[in-house]
């Protein structure tokens, strides 16, 4: 559960998804300068297959198949994003931090679809908890890589 929950973040009475983004930014900034990119890339895998069955075994024992306070997505998904954007400036990364909650909150196009695409609970429901994030991280880093060349 405490990973799940992003280490207390979850447990916000206000915006949880946000408070739980903005803990991936503050850890992704202090860890950033010790991992080179093998490193994140495996550490991300590794979070993300630990995001799924924390999630799934949270979701079952709250009851609820995509509770709210489940925020390790989001702590996946943007510290993913923060890797692929980097190096980047301080404005840059606060575009990215603004762009994934428009995209985690309001869903949508292709972050509805991959919201409604994986319910339950077991392997499934957790895989579906992470997955609208990463779409989100998607279409995030889809956006600045177009500004980017323009």
């Amino acid at each position: 559960h405490l990973i799940a929950l992003g280490f207390g973040c979850g447990l916000s009475p206000v915006a949880p998804g946000t408070v739980g983004t903005l803990w991936a930014w503050l850890a992704f900034g202090l860890a950033h300068p010790w991992l080179g990119d093998a490193a994140w890339g495996a550490l991300l895998a590794l979070l993300a297959l630990l995001a799924c069955w924390a999630s799934a075994v949270t979701a079952r024992h709250l009851r609820s198949a995509d509770p709210g306070s489940i925020v390790i997505d989001e702590i996946v998904a943007f510290a993913l994003v923060l890797w692929l954007v980097l190096p980047a400036s301080w404005w840059t990364q606060a575009a990215a931090f603004a762009l994934f909650r428009l995209f985690d909150a309001a869903k949508p196009g292709p972050v509805a679809w991959a919201d409604d695409l994986f319910h339950g609970f077991g392997w499934r429901g957790g895989f579906g908890i992470l997955f609208d994030d990463l779409v989100a991280a998607f279409c995030t880093l889809f956006l600045i890589a177009a500004w980017r060349a323009w």
